[in-house]
């Protein structure tokens, strides 16, 4: 099977789909993580350019599959609010006008995936959703949306929405479909249902449900992927830990002191946020949680969107950032995936990526079977 990836990153989307997936064509802008990509996968399909600069020459064949993780900053919840106007998030347009022109050439992906952040599905009060469903649906394809937590497969929380368009000449298999009243609430919580409300009537016509399996058990915790002693960061200073924990509001606090209770190791992750004080400012606080799941990796712009580990033993408390080795295996990459020696060039890899195995469950009860449907339909036209 054959695709293209668009804003590649690191490769996430090669490396979760796995081997029975041949990638014909790569983009990014970022040299850093292009550097990356090139790395773990080669350079040889490889080209770092602006997708404004990408044309339908530069695809080679046709691809079963185009996958697009575009920038989410512009439709993120925390971000500048400009939605699909906005210079980052807006590059998903260029990708659909070359998947109109793919189309026009008569060699369109039989399948199209879109990933991004869930705040897509609200940004200006549903309406950016409703344009991206309305342009995939526009360029000839079946579309459905899904909300996927990488918690079910690894230890961090990290939801994201993922809108797959299948082209309407393909044969769905009917296990790939469930009706609106029977689809999977783990899949399609109440914000993609709202989401579908909304949307014109012509959008609901070419719109499926997907149907995927609910994974097994996961069977790492937190703990499992923190190191004692990491290479690529030390150890904070008492002084530092200190300052940490007075951070910390008498609820976080008690749940230090329950890590410490506890008498073994215990493993936790730290986000520092800006919350109100309650005189009229905002003060910035020290969160701590011991459920054995890290927060959602986010690139490091400043140092408070870092995850800070720590580790309590008896009375022993210790804090550390979290090493880039333990990001990417938070995002579910193996040891031997090849990072940049710059933390934050390191962590800026993992943190702005994809869940790998939530990519493998998508492809391999989804994607596949679609594809397979198609091959086996043109066997029988045959």
């Amino acid at each position: 099977m054959e695709f293209y990836d668009f804003f590649a990153g690191g490769g996430m989307a090669q490396a979760g789909l796995g081997k029975r997936w041949r990638c014909l064509y790569a983009n990014d802008i970022d040299e850093n993580k292009g550097r990356c990509y090139a790395r773990n996968w080669g350079s040889g399909h490889l080209r770092i350019a602006d997708i404004h600069d990408v044309t339908p020459t530069s695809l080679p064949g046709r691809a079963d599959l185009a996958w697009a993780s575009f920038p989410c900053q512009d439709l993120s919840l925390a971000g500048s609010g400009e939605g699909l106007r906005g210079k980052r998030s807006g590059t998903f347009w260029p990708f659909l006008r070359l998947m109109e022109a793919l189309q026009a050439e008569d060699r369109p992906p039989r399948l199209i995936v879109l990933e991004n952040v869930c705040g897509a599905l609200t940004s200006h009060g549903g309406r950016d959703f409703a344009a991206i469903t309305d342009a995939v649906a526009g360029a000839g394809y079946l579309v459905g949306a899904l909300v996927m937590d990488a918690v079910h497969f690894l230890p961090q929380s990290r939801k994201r929405l993922f809108v797959v368009g299948v082209q309407d000449n393909v044969h769905i298999p009917t296990y790939l479909m469930a009706g609106a009243q029977l689809a999977t609430r783990l899949w399609h919580p109440p914000s993609v249902i709202r989401a579908y409300q909304q949307l014109p009537t012509n959008c609901k016509e070419r719109w499926i449900w997907w149907n995927l399996p609910v994974p097994g058990p996961r069977q790492t915790v937190l703990a499992d992927l923190i190191e004692d002693d990491p290479t690529d960061v030390t150890w904070h200073t008492d002084a530092e830990t200190a300052r940490l924990l007075r951070m910390m509001t008498p609820r976080n606090v008690a749940k230090v002191e329950a890590a410490k209770s506890r008498g073994c190791r215990m493993v936790g992750t730290i986000y520092k946020r800006t919350r109100p004080d309650g005189f009229g400012s905002r003060k910035q606080r020290a969160e701590v949680r011991f459920d054995n799941v890290a927060g959602c990796l986010r690139t490091p712009r400043g140092g408070s969107s870092r995850q800070t580990i720590i580790v309590t033993e008896g009375d022993k408390v210790r804090t550390r950032l979290l090493s880039p080795r333990e990001a990417a295996r938070l995002m579910g990459l193996s040891d031997d995936y090849w990072l940049p020696d710059n933390y934050n060039s390191a962590y800026h890899v993992a943190g702005d990526g994809l869940a790998v195995p939530v990519v493998r469950h998508l492809a391999q009860h989804l994607l596949e079977p679609l594809v397979e449907a198609f091959a086996g339909g043109e066997e029988a036209a045959a």
